[in-house]
């Protein structure tokens, strides 16, 4: 009954949105241009409230169909395709996945190409002008060049466009199109190849596009060289961060060289004048172009493992695995089952990408998290006010090479803008320094094609071939498969620079400090049936500190805490089910806090303290270091972590004026930086005299004394917020959960509700309080026996992007009560069996 309500809500909330809208354009409002063409009846919007909002089961006939395509759904609108050629496979996908979130596909494709502002207005020009000086577009128009169109990514890019634009073709007969064109009278283009290969570097960009050389120059700028060095190291000290799962012994070998060119580079060779340089009469690169929070890499928390031997109960092999990306309605994921001669592949696929990105076929299973690793480096290029549109590279100036757009902005003149190109990549303000961008992504390789084979691959051997093309994002890969085998590996370029260089901070332009290779695929972290049983990703430096290569500094890596959860879940566990690894996936526990509360419970025994402070002392001492929505002591805990964080550290960053403004989700310490917690566990537990605890110019502070006065303010900030009484300083009270909407509107997204978790606990909740950001899938596989499993996945959204669909969030009510649905079989026809509440030893 409480699900029936709460979606009747929702829909009146739907409705009253959009009437908002349709008020609002309809007549105009400040920058806001009206748009009554838009809202004619039989037109418009208007015809796209009678567009389907729900779908069945049938045969499809399409016109660019070699033979019929048989499509099926659950009732939850998990999807299934059997087709009888590779290419009407695609094809189907294509025009499924357009069905239900055709408006998820364009705005995704019009973030990567820099055109939001011809369909939103003045409010998408930051993000476009950042794209097109990135340059995602030229990258994507790159690899389609370079890809041949009969290998299988070819293939199957022609035929997903196919089907895509076969449902366009729909939409133009019956005018039913999303609420969003109506509004605003813009009608999107024919899908291509070029637009799939932009919505996959728009992934690519936010998991792996950082800051971080920027950062490390402005701490270094502030704190100095040593300071920043001492506290932001290349090589935590933490025993919590030194939990690889390649252990070593380490190959060293030759770098590899790079195998393609980059797609937003100047030819190195070109040695010729500039060109001439008007005077733009809108934006260059050279001014400094704002940093969206959406365009690069905030967060970054991921669970994979699997587990073989007698950690399984009944043997065989069992795989979990939990991608952490921003949680929005749309999801990011779209659940199919993909059955043609050469592919039998179920699970978690890209809208408006071919294939299956996270699932299994009929004989592997794999997950991934992020790797973490270098991939995004800068550089420091030698110009001249004398020479403008040159600069400085292996002894001789070069022109740089231009790029010219023109954006159209709904509702206001077009924004001309102007990029610099450098044989490094181009030229861009970011955080205020003008630098070139190197960055991984905008290589011209084919990770499609490596997808494609890996969805293929029947053994560790043949996934790991199929891998060994995937160039970026780099990813750890997590494997199950029918024979009882498991392993990991990290797949990816991770640029190397000549020895002596400092990556993790802006590098010469001038040609010396240039990537010199990549580390080889033969050397990259990998373990398969380790004698432990368990294999483990989230996020963590995947070596020991003697691994030959350079792959990022304690800013890139997770500190380990779910790594602990996890490995202490299988120890002290054994014999697992498919319903513990249910339990594992939804654990709040707090590893840091585990390590941290009996150091501060000591350093409060024998202190002064108020009755309320003893009060909440004892919630410290008597706690779980479970971060459940009900639990008072999460919110002391919480709280104190803020405080001790600020009370040793706001007065260094004070006295050297860190410019926590230039970066606030890197610098700022309301962000709790992840190597300032890390050094701050090391200290207190390992070295508590540290000379960090004493502020500038005072009197010598310890751990204990540093620890008792956050206390006390933490007890003074949850009295201001929550009351005197701390029995009801519940963490759900502090800490909430939703899913936006993509669009932005407040009605149309899962509004907040009291949630448990933190950015470190396996079910982890990212960002601020009110986190959007966290596990944005959960899939389990348990094999037992060859080519059968038991297969279920669910994550917070639903299959349609359409607003007035049952399909639009139907899956969230699921994902709050710990349920899950099967995956549909790889085999055909989709499998309608009810939910799967499961429990610990199920």
């Amino acid at each position: 009954m409480a699900s029936k309500v709460s979606r009747a809500i929702h829909l009146v909330c739907s409705a009253t949105v959009a009437l908002a809208v349709l008020l609002l354009l309809g007549a105009g409002y400040g920058p806001v241009p009206a748009l009554g063409k838009a809202l004619v009846p039989g037109g418009g919007v208007w015809a796209s409230a009678s567009a389907q909002t729900t779908v069945s089961s049938e045969t499809l006939t399409l016109p660019d169909l070699d033979k019929p395509v048989k499509v099926s759904f659950t009732a939850e609108g998990y999807a299934s395709v059997e087709a009888r050629t590779d290419h009407d496979l695609f094809l189907a996908q294509g025009y499924v996945t357009a069905r239900l979130r055709f408006t998820q596909l364009d705005l995704q494709r019009r973030l990567g190409q820099g055109r939001l502002s011809e369909l939103v207005g003045a409010a998408g020009v930051e993000s476009d002008k950042f794209e097109l000086n990135l340059g995602l577009l030229r990258t994507a128009r790159a690899r389609w060049d370079a890809t041949p169109r009969d290998s299988a990514a070819g293939q199957a890019l022609t035929a997903y466009a196919a089907g895509v634009n076969s449902w366009m073709s729909r939409l133009e007969k019956t005018g039913e199109w999303p609420t969003i064109y109506g509004l605003t009278g813009v009608r999107p283009k024919a899908w291509t190849p070029t637009d799939t290969l932009v919505v996959q570097g728009v992934l690519t960009q936010q998991m792996n596009f950082n800051t971080i050389p920027i950062d490390y120059e402005l701490l270094q700028r502030s704190l100095g060289p040593k300071l920043t060095m001492d506290w932001f190291p290349v090589q935590a000290p933490t025993s919590t961060s030194q939990r690889p799962y390649d252990p070593g012994p380490y190959k060293n070998l030759p770098l590899s060289p790079l195998t393609v060119g980059n797609a937003n580079a100047a030819d190195p060779a070109d040695t010729s004048a500039p060109q001439a340089r008007p005077t733009p009469s809108g934006t260059s690169a050279h001014e400094d172009v704002a940093l969206p929070d959406t365009v690069r890499q905030l967060d970054f928390n991921s669970n994979a493992w699997a587990a073989n031997g007698p950690e399984v109960a009944g043997g065989g092999a069992m795989l979990a695995g939990d991608p952490h990306l921003a949680t929005t309605l749309p999801s990011y994921w779209f659940q199919i089952a993909l059955h043609s001669p050469h592919y039998r592949t179920t699970g978690g696929s890209l809208p408006g990408v071919p294939g299956v990105l996270v699932g299994r076929n009929e004989h592997i299973s794999w997950s991934l998290t992020n790797a973490q690793t270098v991939g995004t480096l800068f550089y420091r290029e030698k110009t001249s006010p004398e020479r403008p549109g040159s600069y400085y590279w292996k002894g001789a100036w070069r022109p740089m090479k231009q790029a010219h757009y023109t954006i159209p902005v709904r509702g206001s003149s077009p924004v001309d803008l102007t990029t610099d190109l450098t044989v490094h990549g181009p030229m861009m303000k970011v955080l205020g320094r003008r630098v070139s961008v190197n960055w991984m992504g905008n290589y011209a390789h084919n990770d499609l094609n490596a997808l494609l084979k890996a969805n293929r691959a029947h053994d560790f051997s043949s996934f790991r071939t199929a891998l060994s093309g995937w160039k970026a994002p780099a990813l750890n890969f997590v494997y199950a498969d029918d024979k009882g085998h498991i392993g990991t590996l990290l797949v990816g370029d991770v640029p190397q620079t000549p020895k002596g260089s400092e990556p993790w901070l802006p590098l010469s332009g001038t040609g010396d400090e240039d990537v010199v290779g990549t580390v080889p695929y033969k050397a990259l972290p990998q373990t398969y049936d380790p004698p432990g049983h368990l294999v483990a990703s989230t996020n963590q430096r995947p070596t020991d500190a003697d691994y030959p290569y350079y792959l990022g500094t304690s800013m890139n890596f997770d500190p380990g805490y779910r790594q602990s959860v996890i490995e202490k879940f299988h120890t002290e566990q054994g014999a697992l089910q498919p319903g513990d690894y249910t339990t594992l996936q939804n654990d709040v526990t707090d590893d840091l806090a585990v390590k941290l509360v009996p150091a501060l419970v000591t350093a409060l025994d024998g202190a002064k303290l108020t009755a309320q402070q003893r009060t909440a002392r004892d919630l410290l001492a008597k706690w779980n270091h479970s971060m459940d929505s009900n639990s008072p002591a999460a919110s002391v805990w919480w709280t104190f972590l803020d405080s001790y964080l600020h009370e040793v550290f706001q007065p260094w960053w004070d006295e050297k004026k860190v410019p926590a403004s230039k970066d606030r989700w890197i610098l700022d310490l309301d962000r709790s930086p992840i190597p300032l917690r890390e050094m701050l566990q090391h200290w207190t537990l390992d070295d508590p005299d540290n000379a960090a605890f004493t502020p500038p110019n005072a009197a010598h502070r310890d751990a204990p004394k540093a620890m008792r006065t956050a206390f006390g303010k933490a007890v003074a900030e949850l009295t201001d917020k929550l009351g005197a009484d701390p029995s009801t300083w519940t963490w759900g009270k502090l800490h909430t959960r939703e899913i936006p909407s993509i669009t932005g509107a407040s009605g149309l997204g899962y509004e907040p509700y009291a949630a448990g978790g933190d950015p470190w606990t396996v079910n982890a909740a990212g960002g601020e309080l009110n986190s959007s950001y966290g596990p944005s899938i959960r899939l389990i596989v348990k094999w037992t026996g060859p080519g059968t499993s038991r297969a279920v996945a669910i994550y917070p959204g639903g299959q349609s992007d359409t607003p007035t669909s049952p399909l639009y969030d139907n899956l969230v009510p699921l994902w709050r009560e710990k349920k899950y649905l099967p995956l549909p079989s790889p085999d055909g026809e989709a499998n309608t069996t009810a939910t799967w509440s499961l429990r610990a030893g199920e």
